[in-house]
Formats: C-alpha cells, structure tokens, sequence
C-alpha cells in the first residue's frame, strides 16, 4: 500500500491562508480505501477549471482575464493553492458565475481547518479509540481555547482576527470526539516538553494545565507525562494512531515536510511498537496527574 502525503503549513491545524501552497492528498489505493474524497480545496479548483472548459477558455485566457499568473491559475485549478480574493472575484465576473467561486472559497477558508488536513478529521470523528504522541505541543483534544488561539497566532502572525477565531472553533469542535453518549477513548502521551513551554504567557498555561487535569479525570482518558529526565524519547515524531469499531486503523504523523496519512500494515506497526514503548517510559497516570499539578503551581510563581 502507498501512503497519502498531506502538505502542511506549520502544524496540524496550522494557519492556511491567502496564498499559502497545501499540497493535496495523494490519489491511490490507500486514499480510496480511508474514503477522503475531494476535499474544499481541491473541489474549487475543479470547478474553476470546469467553468473555463465550458466556456472553451484556456489558462491562458484565464489568466489575463484575472490579471494572474499563468502558473498561479495552474495552482489553484489544481487545489494546491487558496486564491485570493481577489482571483475568485475576478473568475466570478469571467465565466459568469455570479458569486460562485468567491462563495465556495469563503467555504474553505471558514473551516477553520486546513484542506490537506481535512481527511485526518474525518477519521478522526469516525475514531473509537485514539492514541497520540506529542513532543512540544499539548494535543488539540486537549487544550483550551486560550491555548489554541496562541498557538496559531504564533504560526500565522499574518492571519486576521477572524481567521484565528475561526481556527479555534474548529480545533475545539474537533474535541466533541471525547464527549456525548459514546466518546472516543483518548490515551495521550505527552513529552514533559509539552507542560514546560508557556504557550499565551503563564496565566495560560497555568489553565492549560488545570484543564489538562480536568480531562484526565475523564473514565474514557487516560493521561501519561513523558519525563525530561528520561534523556532521548522512543520516538522523535509526534504521532496519532486511529483506531473505528470495525478494527480498520490509521497513523496520522506531522513533520516540517509534510503531513502523512497511513493505513499501511508495516507503518502501523512500527508505530504501534513505538507507543507501546513510550507508555512503558512515561509516569503513570496518577503521578503524571502529580506532575500537572505540580508545574501549574510553578506557573503560579
């Protein structure tokens, strides 16, 4: 099996604005088989696209009515950009399609989520069990908004008020995996790194952390704390390991190169070793509850 390369901008849920470049999902068996499909991104450029083969026009002809690149018109046709404004405006007004373009990019851009991350969150909310590891960041399920809304305004420092706001309600709807009548279980192994780096200035993390005990109070999380101590961790990459009621699996790992979607049987199993090892390292629950507790009294200071 092949896995799905996913672009990315800085992080899993990182800003992906204007014209930064979001490399699709690869098309293959693996992609099939996890069901993505078209994602918001991908499906605009394909019907920009249409509505210029309908109307007999080449790029090129696109491009000049625009006043845009020939080879930014390849990008966006191709889903590997988020056009401007301006650019759906301009199509809009072109081909004739009263506002079409300028609202399916609104789409896209008030997701909150990135397109290339897209298909991970549609597995995410099918999801019955979830394992993940994080190095410096404390995971999405489990921060607060507070927490959120810095972290992104560190990605994107170019981003408006809005698009952060938009970011942050996505990434805490996401959290509704962990709630209602059959909440996904949640093991989470977070390197101490995570609970030491005052993400938003101490009176944030000191939440953070307060929160971070609430959840882990949760019958259906489970919490544990990597140590410093520990010296070189199993593993140098985050990680998330998804798991539906039907037993189908998937890895989810983010690095600076890319995002990777995988449902491949050496990948997961590899990675499953991997955590079984890191749980093995990391404190137990209650006295990585301890340590939360302890670190947010230090931020107190």
């Amino acid at each position: 099996m092949s896995s799905g390369y996913i672009g990315r901008n800085s992080s899993p849920t990182g800003g992906l604005w204007g014209e930064v470049v979001a490399k699709k999902q690869v098309n293959g068996d693996e992609a099939g088989k996890l069901g993505s499909g078209l994602n918001d991104l991908v499906f605009l450029g394909s019907e920009i696209k249409a509505g210029r083969l309908g109307r007999s026009l080449t790029q090129e002809h696109l491009a000049k009515a625009t006043g845009y690149s020939l080879s930014y018109v390849s990008k966006v046709e191709s889903g590997l950009i988020v056009p401007s404004q301006r650019f759906v405006e301009g199509c809009d007004l072109a081909l004739g399609t009263d506002g079409l373009y300028a609202r399916l990019r609104a789409r896209v851009v008030n997701t909150g989520l990135p397109a290339w991350f897209q298909p991970f969150v549609q597995q995410e909310r099918k999801a019955r069990w979830i394992t993940e590891y994080s190095l410096t960041l404390v995971p999405g399920l489990l921060q607060t908004g507070d927490y959120a809304r810095a972290s992104f305004e560190a990605y994107a420092p170019e981003a408006t008020a809005d698009e952060i706001e938009a970011q942050v309600k996505a990434r805490l709807e996401r959290q509704q995996v962990l709630a209602g009548e059959t909440p996904a279980v949640f093991w989470a192994i977070l390197h101490e790194c995570c609970l030491r780096i005052p993400v938003g200035g101490r009176g944030v993390m000191r939440a953070q952390l307060a929160h971070l005990v609430t959840m882990a109070a949760l019958p259906q999380v489970t919490l544990q704390v990597l140590p410093i101590e520990l010296g070189a961790p199993p593993s140098a990459d985050p990680m998330i390991m998804l798991r539906q009621s039907d037993g189908l699996e998937c890895l989810y790992s983010d690095t600076v190169m890319g995002g990777q979607l995988s449902n491949d049987e050496a990948r997961l199993s590899d990675a499953a070793r991997r955590i079984e090892r890191l749980k093995a390292d990391a404190l137990a629950p209650r006295h990585s509850v301890a340590l939360l507790n302890q670190l947010a009294e230090e931020f107190h200071e």
